[in-house]
């Protein structure tokens, strides 16, 4: 084949703020946890693999997490401060095993959050521990031997926990390994080896990814600074093109949701550039979610690329009066798009191929995977002949919810297919930055606001649960623009900050029927946690209502509901 298609693999990594208020208890571990995992292990992919370009997406509210990880458990070691995180501190020794039964058994439970068939049955020692006490309510029976257990089943139950957590690359280095042989009974000085590879893992991802921008390898984009959904913030109105039936919130607008948008893109601009360095030229709207008013926002800040889902692409197109040729054999999805007259083009992922990798490839042989895969685009690029390097192929997806369901993290998939593609002689690994000035572009008269997860906002707004959810926050939204003016700077600047996390897109994805009531509760409890966490830096109390649960969950979504198929 003459020319090379072009393919751009955009890996979006993101947590929400998990801390109780500005600087309270972390609620979950999942910030820490995915960093000694999925952080570590995709960034060593890509340095095991030189010729692999990509795009890594970071949520700057997540890098301030990774932050603050590593600086707490480093000032714990130096000095035996005690860290702001209930796992890290007991597995450190730091805090006391708890000796009532419930605090043991809610313990035992937060060992068992991770996928079994990949992350716990594999090891016959930390199944073990774990197969003594049922899921299932316990009897008296239980409670009682509960309470007679030593502290060394716990000790020995949350260092195979974060064995279990750990990187594929971890677990081939002698440290690791060591504990992982050793298997029982864990000294206090095994706790600390554990504690200290934690450590140097998190302190390592951001200057790695860094290196890695820096030798042009991969860019590094960002979405703005708490993941809020920019449109909604924007105009609730840019939910009704692509749900027009859907219920909206009692109130009809999120006040004063430009400004809070802006605040967003800057604040993340300003911190994506205290770790990085530069600032990026991409920015990947928190789940995609675009919409004309959004993307002249983009193009205010001279942001040069952004992207979204296919059903995006298909719902603007039609609009736009688009190829139908193009269109029906999809090769216009191969290309950028300008929006009238702005200078921020649009990508559109390929949502077959991305979601093959999210959620189909796990079951298969990696071998198997990438053949198939780059079978996909061989057969995508012969369709394209020799216009092949004119066109890019942009797969973009989750880079941390997607591993823990294939073997060994995804190593070996990863592995093949980087590998694959750097001795392809069809595909061409680039990035979104690289792809504007290789492509040929069209343009679009108007832009059907939604997301990547079914080409709407329904997975955040429409619903009675996520309208409630709005509803609380612009009721918040409104006492802050009371009292704003009221409080000193500092303290002005910790409002909006605060308000900014309250604004996460996270605390709507979870909210509804659907999804897993643990999860569900978790996110639940947080949002409203904050919200009266906001009233009460606002000199305020808190109102009756976010005493209520606003949703409850109770469904079994796929991949535990972390991600969403197309």
């Amino acid at each position: 084949m003459s020319t090379k298609l072009n393919l751009t693999l955009c890996w979006h990594m993101h947590q929400p703020y998990y801390r109780k208020g500005l600087s309270g208890e972390y609620q979950l571990p999942w910030v820490y946890l995915h960093g000694i995992k999925d952080y570590d292990d995709m960034a060593a992919h890509l340095e095991r693999h030189p010729r692999m370009k990509a795009v890594v997406n970071f949520a700057p509210v997540l890098l301030e997490q990774l932050s603050d990880y590593a600086t707490q458990i480093q000032e714990f070691l130096d000095t035996g401060d005690r860290m702001d995180d209930i796992m890290l501190s007991i597995l450190a020794g730091a805090t006391p095993i708890p000796d009532n039964a419930k605090g043991r058994r809610e313990l035992m439970q937060a060992c068992r959050r991770a996928h079994a068939p990949r992350m716990i049955d594999p090891y016959p020692q930390f199944q073990g521990l774990l197969q003594m006490f049922p899921v299932d309510e316990p009897t008296g029976g239980q409670e009682i031997l509960v309470s007679y257990l030593d502290d060394q089943y716990f000790v020995d139950l949350l260092v195979w926990y974060h064995l279990a957590w750990c990187s594929h690359r971890l677990k081939q280095t002698p440290a690791v390994r060591r504990l992982m042989e050793r298997a029982k009974r864990f000294t206090m000085e095994d706790r600390h080896e554990l504690l200290v590879i934690i450590q140097e893992t998190l302190a390592s991802i951001i200057p790695r990814y860094r290196k890695l921008a820096e030798s042009g390898q991969i860019e590094i984009s960002m979405t703005p600074w708490g993941h809020p959904i920019v449109p909604l913030l924007n105009d609730f109105g840019n939910m009704k093109e692509s749900q027009p039936d859907a219920p909206m919130p009692e109130h009809p607008a999120y006040p004063g949701g430009e400004e809070r948008s802006r605040w967003h893109l800057q604040h993340g601009m300003e911190r994506f550039e205290g770790f990085f360095g530069f600032r990026p030229k991409g920015v990947w709207l928190s789940e995609g979610g675009v919409s004309d008013d959004a993307v002249a926002q983009l193009d205010e800040m001279g942001i040069e690329w952004t992207a979204s889902g296919e059903a995006v692409w298909h719902h603007s197109c039609l609009t736009s009066a688009c190829n139908p040729d193009e269109m029906a054999c999809r090769k216009a999805l191969f290309i950028p798009y300008q929006l009238n007259n702005s200078k921020t083009l649009l990508y559109f992922r390929d949502d077959g191929l991305s979601d093959l990798i999210g959620f189909e490839y796990s079951k298969w042989h990696a071998d198997d995977a990438v053949a198939d895969f780059m079978g996909h685009l061989h057969r995508i690029a012969s369709s394209l002949g020799d216009e092949a390097d004119q066109h890019v192929v942009s797969i973009i997806l989750d880079g941390e919810n997607a591993w823990e369901y294939y073997p060994d993290n995804g190593h070996y998939f990863l592995d093949a297919l980087y590998r694959a593609i750097e001795n392809s002689d069809f595909v061409n690994s680039t990035t979104f930055s690289e792809a504007n000035r290789l492509t040929r572009r069209d343009e679009l008269s108007h832009l059907v606001a939604g997301s990547w997860v079914y080409g709407s906002f329904s997975t955040w707004i429409g619903s009675p649960d996520k309208n409630r959810a709005w509803d609380l926050l612009v009721d918040a939204k409104n006492m802050f623009d009371r009292k704003i003016s009221t409080l000193q700077e500092k303290e002005a600047e910790e409002a909006r900050r605060m308000l900014a996390i309250c604004e996460g897109s996270d605390w709507f994805w979870w909210f509804g029927d659907y999804n897993p009531s643990d999860s569900v509760n978790d996110f639940d409890r947080l949002f409203r946690t904050q919200l009266k966490t906001l009233y009460c830096m606002l000199g305020e109390t808190p109102p009756a209502a976010l005493d209520t649960p606003v949703s409850s969950g109770g469904g079994v979504m796929e991949n535990a509901g972390t991600m969403r198929r197309n």
